[in-house]
C-alpha cells in the first residue's frame, strides 16, 4: 500500500512525514474553528447572550481572521520562520479555546474569539510556503495533503464536540478539545523546527523590509497572480455559500430530516477527503489548468443539479460528487499560486490569495439572503453556480504559463 502511494504521488513514503504532520496541523486550526461554532449555542444560552451577540462573535471571528491574514505573510517572508509561526498559530488557537472555560462576559469572549480567528489565518502563509519549498516538484500533492487535513478536522470536530457536550459542560468540552491541538503543535515543534532552523542557517532565508516591499510590488502588479486570486475568490464564494444555504435548502425546501441533512453535509466533506490527494498528485503530472477547469465545471453542474433533485439518496450522491469536485480544486489553486511567485514571497502571495477569498466570500450571505427572501432558496443555487461559471471563465483567460518565475 505504501509503495502504491509513493508511486502515485511521486514522493517516497518515508519523505511524506512533514506533509502529513503539517496537514494534521491544518486540521487542528479547522478543529478549533469548528469547536467555536458548535459551542456557540451553549455559550449563548448559559451566558444569556442574544442572537445579536452571537452574530457579533461570528463577525469578530471573520474580521480578526482577515486582518491576521494581511500581516502574517509579511512576517513569514521577512523572518523566514515558517515552522515557528505554524506552532504559534496552533498554540494561540488552543490557548484561546482552553480559556473559554473562564470567560464570563461578552467582552472576554470577543477577545478569545479574536485570537481564534487570528490563529486560523495566521496558519496558512507559513504552512503553504513551507510545503511549497519542501516539495518543489510535488507541490500539488503536498498541498493536497494540507487540504486533506482541513477536511479531516471539519469532519471529526462535530463528532468530537457533540460527544464531549453529551457528558461535559461547554467549558469542559472546550478545554478537552484544545488538548489534541497542543499535542500536534508539540510534534511539529519537535520534529520540524530543528530541521527548519538548520535550513535557515545554511541558506538565505528571510529578507529586509525594503526587499520585501519591492518583491510585493512585483506580485501585486502581476496580471496572472491577480487573475488567479480573483478566480479563487469566486470559487470560494460558491463554497461558503453552500455551507450557509445548503442546510437551509435541505430542511426548508426538501423537508429533509436532521439525520439526512447531516449525512449530506458529511458526504460533501468526505468527497473532499478522497479528491484532494488525487487531484494534487494529478496536477503535478499534467499541470494545474486542466485539473482546475475540470473541477470547476463539474462543481457548476452539480450545484445547479441540486435544485432538480427530490430524492434523499440521489441528493447525497450528488452532494458527494459536488464535494469531490469542489474540494479537489482547492489545493491545486494553492499549488498554482506557489508555482507563479518567488519562494521568498510565498507567504505574502498566500495572504493575497486568502484575503481575496475572504473579501468576496463575505458578500455571499447577505446577497444570498436577499435573493432567497425575494425568489426562494433555489434561486441562491443558481447564483452560486453563476459564481463558478465566472471562475471557469477566468481560468480560461489565464495565460498558459504555470512555472515558477524566479526565486
Amino acid at each position: 500500500m505504501l509503495q502504491l502511494i509513493s508511486r502515485l504521488s511521486g514522493v517516497h513514503w518515508r519523505e511524506q512525514g512533514p506533509a502529513f504532520l503539517v496537514g494534521f496541523g491544518h486540521g487542528g486550526t479547522h478543529w478549533i474553528a469548528a469547536f467555536f461554532y458548535l459551542l456557540l449555542p451553549f455559550i449563548t444560552r448559559d451566558l444569556g447572550l442574544s442572537y445579536t451577540d452571537a452574530g457579533l462573535l461570528v463577525s469578530v471571528f471573520h474580521l480578526s481572521s482577515l486582518f491576521a491574514n494581511l500581516g502574517s505573510g509579511l512576517m513569514v517572508d521577512v523572518t523566514g520562520r515558517r515552522v515557528v509561526f505554524q506552532v504559534a498559530a496552533l498554540l494561540i488557537g488552543a490557548g484561546a479555546l482552553l480559556s473559554f472555560g473562564v470567560s464570563e462576559g461578552l467582552l472576554v469572549l470577543a477577545l478569545l474569539v479574536t485570537l481564534i480567528g487570528a490563529s486560523n489565518n495566521l496558519w496558512h502563509p507559513p504552512a503553504i510556503a513551507y510545503l511549497s519549498e519542501m516539495y518543489p516538484n510535488n507541490r500539488g500533492y503536498a498541498l493536497s495533503i494540507h487540504a486533506l487535513g482541513a477536511n479531516l478536522g471539519d469532519t471529526l470536530a462535530p463528532l468530537a464536540a457533540g460527544s464531549l457536550l453529551a457528558v461535559l459542560s461547554w467549558q469542559g468540552a472546550a478545554a478537552t478539545g484544545s488538548v489534541p491541538v497542543v499535542f500536534v503543535a508539540f510534534l511539529i515543534a519537535v520534529l520540524l523546527l530543528r530541521k527548519d532552523n538548520q535550513t535557515r542557517a545554511t541558506t538565505r532565508s528571510g529578507m529586509s523590509f525594503s526587499e520585501y516591499l519591492l518583491g510585493l510590488k512585483r506580485i501585486v502588479r502581476d496580471r496572472m497572480v491577480l487573475s488567479l486570486c480573483l478566480m479563487a475568490g469566486f470559487r470560494s464564494m460558491a463554497q461558503n455559500g453552500l455551507l450557509v444555504f445548503l442546510p437551509l435548502f435541505l430542511i426548508n425546501e426538501l423537508h429533509t430530516g436532521p439525520i439526512w441533512m447531516g449525512v449530506a453535509i458529511m458526504a460533501m466533506q468526505m468527497g473532499g477527503l478522497v479528491a484532494a490527494p488525487l487531484a494534487g498528485a494529478w496536477s503535478d503530472r499534467i499541470g494545474r489548468r486542466p485539473v482546475v477547469l475540470s473541477g470547476l465545471t463539474v462543481t457548476t453542474i452539480a450545484i445547479a443539479a441540486i435544485t432538480l433533485i427530490q430524492n434523499d439518496v440521489a441528493l447525497v450522491a450528488t452532494v458527494s460528487v459536488l464535494g469531490f469536485a469542489l474540494f479537489a480544486v482547492r489545493p491545486v489553486i494553492h499549488s498554482w499560486m506557489m508555482d507563479l511567485v518567488p519562494a521568498s514571497l510565498s507567504g505574502s502571495a498566500t495572504s493575497l490569495l486568502f484575503g481575496t477569498q475572504a473579501l468576496l466570500s463575505a458578500a455571499v450571505p447577505p446577497i444570498g439572503g436577499l435573493i432567497a427572501d425575494a425568489y426562494g432558496l433555489s434561486a441562491v443555487f443558481y447564483l452560486l453556480a453563476g459564481t463558478m461559471l465566472v471562475a471557469n471563465f477566468l481560468v480560461y483567460l489565464l495565460p498558459h504559463q504555470e512555472g515558477r518565475r524566479g526565486e
